[in-house]
């Protein structure tokens, strides 16, 4: 059997080692966030209107997040690493090169 007809290899690729890691259908870290912000609002105050409010609040920001997880799961690591980029490069061929 000659090496151009042999079968190619095949490697399977794992869903769990791919798949975005997200909690309530949104981004994992942002839903931990903004409900360790609620909780701190109701247990802060201590009032039926901020234990209302604290509950609306984090309700309405998870409806956001999951609506933008489901845009794109990686949107908040994609905005992080654009705001990073400047605005213009300059045509050197290093950063460090002096003027």
């Amino acid at each position: 059997m000659s090496e151009a007809s042999a079968p190619l290899a095949r490697s399977r690729i794992h869903r769990a080692l791919s798949r975005p890691n997200l909690l309530m259908g949104a981004d994992r870290e942002l839903v931990l966030t903004t409900g360790l912000a609620a909780v701190i609002l109701i247990f802060v105050v201590l009032t039926w209107f901020s234990a209302l409010l604290g509950i609306a609040i984090w309700t309405v920001t998870i409806g956001l997040l999951r609506w933008m997880a489901k845009a794109d799961p990686l949107m908040r690591q994609v905005y992080l690493r654009h705001i990073r980029y400047r605005q213009v490069y300059r045509p050197t061929p290093s950063p460090w090169r002096r003027y």
